[in-house]
């Protein structure tokens, strides 16, 4: 892989402490800073198109994402996503032709101390250098169908659906 185009979308990988009252919100995308901390051996282009949490996420939205995938030159398609749309998200960008497209997110704030979004992003990077062309989600250590996956919210994680 020479390149990765990265599209941010917020969610809660993302997010930060927004006052003393303990509130979230969607800070600035933090994928860039970790990957160059891990000090990665190609070009990287990122693209912020939102800073949103995916409960908040309309078609409007999720059309401007697939834009975004359709117009990018890159093979190699990186989304950072909340976790609650992104299943719905990545559905809709099925079928574009011969990208390789992963959305992954977080299940705590990558500024936690113990958080899985370095985990996840470093999960996606490798899967992108070895699938086929397609959409998938990288979550909790598993690369998934985007057509076959589901978010188990009561056990917080993602899971594989028949």
């Amino acid at each position: 892989m020479d390149k990765l185009a990265i599209l941010t979308t917020g969610g809660t990988i993302d997010k930060v402490y927004f006052d003393a009252a303990s509130e979230f919100q969607v800070g600035e995308p933090v994928v860039e800073a970790l990957l160059e901390k891990m000090n990665v051996g190609f070009e990287v282009a990122l693209y912020q198109l939102m800073r949103i949490d995916s409960l908040d996420m309309t078609d409007q939205h999720r059309a401007l994402i697939r834009q975004a995938v359709e117009s990018c030159d890159a093979e190699h398609i990186l989304i950072t996503h909340g976790t609650d749309g992104m299943v719905e998200t990545a559905k809709g960008l099925k079928e574009i032709g011969e990208k390789k497209i992963i959305l992954t997110g977080a299940l705590q704030p990558a500024a936690f101390s113990e958080n899985d979004a370095v985990f996840n992003i470093g999960c996606a990077i490798g899967a992108l250098q070895i699938v086929s062309s397609g959409v998938y989600i990288a979550m909790n250590g598993q690369i998934f169908d985007s057509s076959k996956v589901v978010k188990n919210r009561l056990k917080n994680r993602f899971e594989r659906t028949p």
